[in-house]
């Protein structure tokens, strides 16, 4: 079973820039919380998670800017796995003006998996792997 996972973000005005439309960086936030909320859907904490040795970093991230989202705007980010590999994933991320549907921006973002205390790439919990690789 393959879905996609979809998470509601309003803009708000501390979003914004000088020009009154979302700055650059906040898309990656606005992705960064989606993909949270992805994990804690499918019953994944990321404190649990570290405190049980493992922490997802950004190992990469490419951005492309379409269209700008705008103060008070309702977005859809979307979560779409697109490969898995032993100790990173490649999401495809997309975001969309939720009344016009209009795609803002698009990501692909490489999360890697390491070790909390050593800091140095580890395999992907076989449990967890499992899950991820059935669902996004």
């Amino acid at each position: 079973m393959t879905t996609e996972f979809h998470w509601p973000v309003r803009v708000y005005y501390e979003d914004t820039d000088a020009g009154g439309v979302v700055y650059h960086a906040n898309y990656l936030r606005f992705m960064e919380r989606a993909r949270t909320e992805w994990l804690r859907s499918l019953g994944h904490e990321q404190d649990v998670l570290r405190a049980e040795g493992v922490i997802f970093i950004v190992r990469s991230a490419a951005l492309e800017y379409i269209q700008p989202a705008r103060f008070n705007d309702l977005l859809d980010v979307s979560v779409n796995i697109r490969e898995y590999r032993g100790a990173s994933v490649a999401i495809k991320q997309t975001i969309k003006n939720e009344k016009t549907g209009e795609t803002l921006c698009e990501g692909n973002i490489r999360i890697a998996c390491i070790d909390a205390e050593t800091l140095r790439p580890r395999p992907i919990p076989k449990h967890l792997f499992s899950e991820l690789s059935h669902v996004g």
